[in-house]
């Protein structure tokens, strides 16, 4: 840096000519670059606009331009018949980055200071699920969002954007939409035996955010969680941040093995299920063992978080009832979402709290959170109450029943002897074992090659499991994709090097 009695020479100013910000903007930026790396020092008297402008081929309005934001900013001062100086302020309150010396050690930087419960659970945390922009063979948990009945949808999109604007434009209530709220406990009622008023119902952004909040206010770090092992990723991920400390719990035919889970740990302070099409094996939680665990939950005090994520879809019968509407002890978090009913990008969920929990839930919703936004919870509460709801869950129903059928004829036709496929009676997704010591995350990579996603079951898991294992998706695509993708990944599971390695 050159001093002269017209102020600093700025030689170091680095104006990037090809770049599509403004000039006054990038000269704003470099002069601050300057000023706070300590180039330029506290009480430096700087150029003339006129001068700073004739010397970088600027007009004076961007050099006028820079000025004003930089003495807006207190980083520049202005002295009435002297000229612009960098603010003497800066002196004792501008931080000093240290400077590396010739032998001397790399200065520590900083690092990011968590709270203890996120920054233990951090590196355990798992990686969500992928989906892709355009479902293809065989992606989990994504409903058929090609048949959703937009033209229906539009039109009461429509309607409420024409009603008042409080509810287009202003904050919403916190707890939820009240239509929204009481649709869903009318049809929790009708359709998943849940007696539930709508004072239990409370709406969130997707179901994350549920085991979020039941999370936060349930669990202190250090408290034990059955966990399904394998188990949900996203509810694990939760219950991780909360500085929980998850037990595996194995899984068979009927669900969660509360057995074993008690042998392992009988102080456990909550146990997280999926107990209507378990992921991601795709088994159904017999009711002996739903009322085995309710009893388990009694006796040790504990809450039970019930995933229904996508219970509304059962193909044979009826489906058994759900924990929440046995639960005599008033034990039991029930999440629900949108996301697979209707479809993902609402992220629109909700969960009814126990009694004894809503007055905390209340508050805590009162004190912290905004809700979704009130006119698309509208648009979803005259969807359930106009019928239009239950409608699309039973054509959704015939729909992936047939979807599974043709899933399971193609399974039959291109896996026999390296792929058993299981039959499932619900849900999006099934899984297939694998034979002949293959490595599913081998496969996972090579059928990704194809275009194929398929997620390896290890993936799912706290502890190591016996078998090696694919979950597969047949809900979203149409059935000439799913013969497609058979073939496909038959093709990965036929290549020798894979059982090679």
């Amino acid at each position: 840096m050159v001093k002269r009695a017209g102020g600093a020479l700025l030689l170091g100013l680095r104006l990037d000519r090809g770049s599509d910000r403004s000039v006054s903007l990038r000269l704003c930026q470099e002069m601050r670059r300057l000023i706070l790396n300590g180039d330029l020092q506290p009480g430096e008297r700087l150029p003339s606009s006129r001068t700073l402008a004739r010397e970088l081929g600027v007009s004076r309005t961007t050099s006028l331009t820079a000025f004003d934001q930089l003495i807006a900013e207190g980083l520049l001062e202005a002295r009435v018949g002297s000229g612009t100086y960098v603010s003497a302020a800066l002196t004792a309150n501008r931080p000093v980055a240290p400077r590396d010396e010739p032998g001397a050690p790399a200065p520590d930087k900083m690092e990011a200071r968590l709270a203890r419960a996120v920054a233990s659970a951090s590196e355990n945390f798992f990686r969500r699920l992928s989906h892709p922009e355009k479902p293809c063979a065989f992606v989990t948990g994504m409903p058929a969002v090609d048949e959703f009945p937009m033209a229906q949808w539009s039109r009461l999109m429509a309607k409420h954007f024409r009603g008042p604007r409080s509810l287009v434009t202003g904050y919403c209530e916190a707890e939820g939409f009240f239509p929204l709220r009481r649709a869903i406990a009318a049809h929790l009622r009708a359709n998943r035996g849940i007696s539930c008023e709508p004072e239990e119902v409370f709406i969130v952004n997707g179901a994350q955010q549920a085991f979020n909040v039941i999370a936060g206010l349930t669990l202190d770090p250090g408290d034990k969680v059955w966990f399904e092992n394998p188990g949900g990723i996203g509810g694990r991920n939760s219950l991780i941040a909360a500085g929980a400390e998850l037990i595996p719990a194995p899984v068979d035919a009927d669900g969660l093995v509360v057995a074993d889970a008690w042998r392992r740990a009988p102080d456990f302070r909550m146990a997280f299920v999926t107990p209507s099409h378990q992921q991601p094996l795709g088994s159904t939680m017999s009711l002996e063992r739903r009322l085995e665990l309710l009893r388990a939950a009694a006796e040790a005090r504990a809450w039970i978080v019930e995933d229904d994520y996508d219970g509304e879809f059962h193909y044979s019968g009826r489906p058994l009832p759900t924990v929440k509407s046995v639960d005599k002890t008033e034990r039991v978090f029930y999440v629900g979402t949108f996301s697979k009913t209707l479809f993902p990008a609402l992220r629109l969920g909700f969960f009814i709290a126990p009694p004894a929990m809503i007055p905390v839930v209340q508050r805590f919703f009162n004190a912290t959170l905004q809700g979704a936004p009130t006119c698309i919870q509208g648009v979803v509460a005259d969807f359930i109450e106009e019928g239009h709801f239950a409608t699309h869950i039973r054509r959704m129903r015939r729909l992936y029943a047939e979807r599974h059928e043709v899933f399971q004829a193609a399974a039959r036709r291109w896996f026999d002897g390296a792929l058993d496929v299981l039959r499932t009676d619900s849900g999006f997704q099934t899984t297939g074992w694998l034979t002949g010591g293959v490595s599913a995350q081998a496969v996972a990579a090579a059928a990704a090659a194809r275009g194929v996603v398929v997620s390896p079951v290890e993936k799912f898991c706290l502890e190591p499991i016996a078998d090696e294992g694919l979950v597969l998706g047949f809900s979203s695509i149409p059935e000439k994709e799913i013969a497609r993708g058979a073939a496909a990944l038959a093709q990965v599971l036929e290549d020798p090097a894979l059982r090679a390695a």
